[in-house]
């Protein structure tokens, strides 16, 4: 029998259930003024993902790790041919990370399970949650790494060669952890869900319960090294300097100037810079610096690449210094399935949700999926717009309004029956 809406109907979601297994996990890897550090596949990770395995296997989902230790709990459906219905985010976090960014995605996926089991419900295709590799790209770059090479975006071995800035290789810290897998994770996805805190502002300032996520804007990230000379602070004049530190400022602040000149959807973030020696009294003979651009523009995203690397390249000579460039990361804007964006909308206002579409400003593991599966996210608000900080929240009633909402979509498209 297929799903009714009366059937749907009996799909409650637990809110303190949600909440406190939020809470619980946020201890694996919690800091000491509050927050959480789950750096991919540290020790805390690691942690992290073995509670998550023991968690799926207590609601008797089939656990796979791929061979770049994306873990996959899957329910069984009545036709194992019918494909499956992925919920999807990851469990790592930034150094000062929060409880929410990532987590909930993946928590919330094992609530609908344990809410389809509470009601006794079975589903027409196989339902998966998974928690894919090194999303944050805080250790290793790129970020959502790990669904990159799912959907065979990255070749395995360039990113089990890929090297984090603490010397460790990620191939050798994956087998080290016992997450070097040999399965594959599931390939027949006819839809995926991401849910998300939004990690901005917008929602919380506008009263709006749910984002209705129209897609991901472009990333481009970049590592730029500014070569100049030693020299004494003291000693030697500004105008017979290769000050690689002055140029490197010079270089972010034109490239400011750069984003706000194309228009205010451009953003422009220069999050590291590392000097050398990295002594008071002595010019810097060499800058390492990043630069990230973003854009829901491909076009306008590809000219604010282009103006970076002009804009190194003349301080660079006005400075008398050398410059080179490297990038690190580069996705096209993403966007979603029409389909699944209008029927989280939908899905929303049904339940007397309010709503409004939006662009991610954010890249999450939804944009790689998108490349092989029709992919949809739903966003519920940030208190602050706070986000890869200890002071992150989101209330329990909103954690628990997104839950719903991606319970509804999840139960419509894995097509519900009574056991």
């Amino acid at each position: 029998m297929q799903c009714t809406s009366t059937i749907a109907d009996m799909i409650t979601i637990d809110a303190a259930r949600l909440s406190r297994s939020i809470q619980d996990f946020g201890r694996i890897g919690t800091l000491p003024n509050g927050g959480v550090c789950r750096l991919a596949l540290t020790d805390a990770e690691k942690a992290g993902r073995d509670e998550l395995v023991r968690r799926m296997q207590s609601l008797g989902l089939t656990v796979r790790i791929d061979s770049i230790g994306n873990i996959f709990g899957t329910r069984p459906g009545r036709d194992a041919d019918a494909g499956t219905v992925m919920i999807g985010s990851h469990i790592d976090t930034v150094s000062t990370g929060g409880l929410y960014d990532g987590t909930l995605g993946v928590l919330a996926g094992l609530e609908v399970i344990a809410a389809l089991d509470d009601a006794r419900l079975e589903t027409h295709r196989t339902i998966t949650v998974a928690a894919f590799t090194n999303e944050e790209g805080a250790r290793f770059q790129p970020d959502m790494l790990g669904s990159l090479v799912f959907v065979g975006g990255m070749a395995l071995q360039d990113a089990l060669n890929t090297t984090a800035g603490d010397g460790m290789q990620l191939g050798t810290e994956l087998k080290r952890i016992g997450y070097a897998g040999s399965e594959e994770g599931p390939r027949d996805i006819a839809a995926y869900f991401e849910l998300h805190i939004e990690q901005g502002p917008i929602l919380e300032a506008e009263n709006v319960q749910i984002g209705v996520v129209s897609g991901v804007q472009g990333i481009s990230w970049h590592e730029i090294t500014v070569h100049g000379r030693s020299a004494h602070a003291g000693t030697t004049p500004i105008a017979l300097r290769s000050d690689a530190g002055l140029a490197a400022c010079l270089i972010v602040q034109r490239a400011y100037e750069m984003s706000r000149a194309i228009g205010p959807d451009q953003l422009m973030t220069t999050g590291t810079m590392r000097l050398k020696p990295d002594l008071v009294n002595v010019v810097a003979e060499e800058a390492v610096f990043t630069v990230d651009l973003r854009n829901p523009s491909g076009d306008a995203l590809k000219q604010a690449d282009i103006n970076l690397l002009h804009i190194a390249e003349a301080v660079a000579a006005e400075t008398g210094t050398r410059v080179t460039c490297r990038t690190l990361a580069r996705f096209d804007p993403v966007i979603f399935d029409k389909r699944l964006v209008d029927s989280v909308e939908k899905t929303a206002q049904s339940l007397g949700y309010s709503t409004r579409h939006l662009h991610s400003g954010a890249g999450h593991d939804a944009q790689m999926i998108a490349r092989v599966a029709p992919a949809a996210m739903i966003f519920v608000p940030s208190a602050g717009g706070i986000s890869h900080n200890i002071r992150e929240f989101t209330s329990p009633d909103d954690l628990a309004r997104g839950t719903t909402v991606l319970a509804q979509l999840v139960s419509g498209q894995a097509e519900l029956m009574k056991e």
